[in-house]
């Protein structure tokens, strides 16, 4: 099951949120909304 997460806007924490996605979630359990 996968987890939803919210990010509003991409500032410097939804920016680093979304690079430790990409580096870190190789089994694509978290879907970004």
């Amino acid at each position: 099951m996968a987890i939803k997460v919210g990010i509003n806007g991409f500032g410097r924490i939804g920016r680093q949120f979304l690079r430790a996605k990409l580096k870190y979630d190789k089994d694509n359990n978290m879907d970004m909304v």
